[in-house]
This record gives C-alpha cells, sequence and structure tokens, in this order.
C-alpha cells in the first residue's frame, strides 16, 4: 500500500490524517507491525533540540540619513560579516563578543532579537559618492529591520558521534567538558526522535521540505556542509556515525526564543541550541519501517578527544538506549553517559508539531530535490606551495 503527497494532504485539510510522534509509531509497529503503520498512519512527526554552531542570521538594516555602506558592523559587539550590500549583514552563532568574551556571542543576539529585545548596533565604513556617512551606532529591534533570515548552513547531525577522555586532563571542547579517565561520555542526538534517523536514505527530508524551525516555519535549503551520506550503515539503514546533515533556513520573526536559546561551553566558545522538527509522511511500508526505529536499534560510536586530531579513535559502539540509560561500560569502568541535547524539548516539538498538522494548518510540501546519496566529504590537507 502506498500513498502520496496529495494524497495525505487531502486528509489533513479534512481532518482525517493520522499522525503520530516518532516515539509513538514505536509502540504501534511492535504491537502490529509495519505493515500496519503503513495503512493506518500518515505522517509521524520528529523533533530535536541541541546545540548548533554552523547556525547564523541574515539581516537588512534599511538606509540610514545620509546613508552609509557599511563594511564592519557589531551587533551588541558582536562581530557580523559585511562583505555583502550597503545594510545587509550576516551573524554567525559561534562569533563571540568583543567585550564579553565567551560570556555572550552570536547565538545569545539571535536570542535576544527573537525574544524582542533592543540590539545596539554600530557600523562603520568608507564614504562613497553615494554613500557619504563613515559610521553609525543606533539600536534596533526585530520589528525596525527589514528581514531577519535565520540560515543555518549545517543542521541536525545524523548520527554525531558521543564523546569521551582517555587522559589524564580535563577538556573543555564542543562536546562539554570531558572528565579524565573516561570519568564521563556525552552524546548530542534525540535518537529515535531525530529527524534524519526517522528517514535514513532521504527518501522524504529534501530541498523544500517545510519543516518547525525555531518555533515557527521553516524550509530545508540544501543539503547542510560536511555531509556524509557515504557512512558505513547497519542493515536498518541508519549510519553508524555521522553521515547527513541540513542547511535550513526561516523568518525568525515567525520564531520563539523557546526554540532559540544562546548557548557558552565553558573554556570553548559558544553556539545556539535550535529546535528543529521534521514531518516525515508514511508513503509506504518502507517508510513505515524507518519511521519505527527505536533507541535500541540505533549505534553510534564513542570518540576519544583526548587524540587531538581529526580521526579521533573509536573506544567503542553503543546504542542510545545504552547511553540513554545514564551509564556504559569502557574498558571494564561504568561511565556515566549525559545528552547535550534536550529529549524532552525534542519530544515538546514532535508534540507541537503534530497538533499543527493534524489541525490542518501545516501542509506537507514534497522535495523537489533529494539529498545527495553519493558525496564525499573532503579532509583539508596542508599543502605546500
Amino acid at each position: 500500500m502506498s500513498k502520496t503527497y496529495q494524497e495525505i494532504n487531502q486528509r489533513i485539510k479534512k481532518g482525517e490524517a493520522v499522525v503520530l510522534t516518532a516515539e509513538e509509531v514505536i509502540d504501534l509497529a511492535k504491537e502490529k507491525g509495519t505493515d500496519e503503520v503503513a495503512k493506518k498512519v500518515d505522517v509521524v512527526t520528529t523533533g530535536t533540540f541541541a546545540p548548533m554552531c554552523s547556525s547564523g542570521l541574515i539581516l537588512n538594516f534599511g538606509h540610514s540619513e545620509p546613508p552609509i555602506k557599511m563594511s564592519k558592523v557589531w551587533l551588541n559587539d558582536v562581530p557580523a560579516y559585511a562583505g555583502l550590500a550597503a545594510v545587509d549583514a550576516y551573524v554567525g552563532a559561534s562569533e563571540i563578543s568583543t567585550v564579553r568574551g565567551f560570556d555572550y556571542g552570536g547565538g545569545h543576539l539571535i536570542e535576544d532579537l527573537v525574544a524582542g529585545k533592543r540590539i545596539k548596533l554600530h557600523a562603520t565604513a568608507y564614504a562613497t559618492d553615494c554613500y557619504p556617512r563613515k559610521e553609525i551606532t543606533t539600536f534596533i529591534d526585530l520589528n525596525s529591520i527589514n528581514q531577519a533570515v535565520l540560515f543555518n548552513p549545517r543542521n541536525a547531525y545524523q548520527n554525531y558521534a558521543a564523546a569521551t577522555n582517555s587522559s589524564d586532563k580535563i577538556l573543555h571542547t564542543y562536546m562539554g567538558i570531558l572528565l579524565p579517565r573516561f570519568g564521563n561520555v556525552t552524546y548530542c542526538s534525540a535518537g529515535q526522535l531525530s529527524p534524519l534517523l526517522n528517514d535514513p536514505c532521504y527518501r522524504t527530508i529534501g530541498v523544500g521540505t517545510r519543516i518547525f524551525l525555531g518555533g515557527g516555519e521553516g524550509y530545508v535549503a540544501w543539503e547542510g556542509t560536511q555531509h556524509n551520506p557515504i557512512r558505513e550503515r547497519a542493515d536498518n539503514g541508519i549510519p553508524l556515525g555521522p553521515a547527513g546533515t541540513l542547511a535550513l533556513i526561516g523568518d525568525i520573526k515567525g520564531m520563539n526564543r523557546n526554540y532559540l536559546r544562546g548557548a557558552t561551553f565553558t573554556r570553548y566558545g559558544v553556539s545556539l541550541a535550535v529546535g528543529i522538527g521534521i514531518p516525515i509522511p508514511v508513503l509506504d511500508e518502507e517508510m513505515a519501517f524507518y519511521v519505527s526505529v527505536a533507541d535500541a536499534d540505533i549505534y553510534t560510536s564513542v570518540l576519544d578527544y583526548s587524540v587531538p586530531s581529526r580521526s579521533r579513535p573509536a573506544i567503542g559502539r553503543f546504542s542510545y538506549a545504552q547511553l540513554k540509560s545514564g551509564q556504559i561500560e569502557i574498558e571494564g569502568k561504568k561511565v556515566p553517559a549525559a545528552p547535550l541535547s534536550s529529549y524532552r524539548k525534542a519530544r515538546e516539538i514532535a508534540q507541537t508539531l503534530k497538533e499543527w498538522i493534524a489541525s490542518g494548518k501545516f501542509l506537507l510540501t514534497e522535495p523537489v530535490r533529494r539529498l545527495p546519496l553519493e558525496t564525499t566529504f573532503k579532509p583539508l590537507e596542508v599543502k605546500e606551495e
């Protein structure tokens, strides 16, 4: 039995669609089988909420009197890239304040803007005949600027590896604080609720897919940077390490600070925690099989961050059921495991998206282009001229 996007959308419009979260569908699959899931369920909603450093915001400030061609821009003392047109800028989530350091950065700035706070804008320029002003200091907010578009080059990493530390010293990393001698393990995925783990071969998540982004509406713009679909996969199709990624876009004027939160990693830097939810249409039994995956079926590697290399050694491979139990065993030692992502928020996002669809206000879009399945993730080699 198969369904089309058009048929599912018609059922959504009529209020007849059966929508379950990626958690809820697991029990149905265990009880009735994936063939019954394919028959009974129209859409499965996923969710994730975690730090995603490769995020940022495109802004257009409008023109001052007299006008200025901004060449250097700071927002609340956070540098923004201004090598665009006269009053456009892009601020990255991991950019650090020139005044407050790790205590404030691009992620915090984005959260403040979404929350409706006033933001200090300072810009300098070289004067031209058409843009005579050389400097400006003013205040902006979300209502005073023209566009504020979240554009995140790499989000929703598919099965990011977990982290630990075999050395004798504390490590401060983007995976959090890693204690000496395998003192802890951290991981950053919602597991069975994670979007790309419920569509491992990118059959329905592609360019143009409408999604929940930051509490509002967004879209998949392209495959994300470092997209690596050729990663080794288990028999259920799920990669056994970091694989696919998504580039996402959306208007933050419709978003909510509950799902866009600035974050500081001690002695590492700043980031932005992003809430993402993606609906997956159950087109056929294969998709029913994919969306029925449970934490016990998803494995990831634990890497040793004490090795300062792009190819860190794997200490072992564990399921998300093991990681979420709060403890795994490494070299005969019980090691506490903790998430950097919020499963509570991921569950909240999947539930919210389910309600949007069930109420008929959120229809599915068919991708206009599938994400690549063959792209190779290349390293950067250091070469002599």
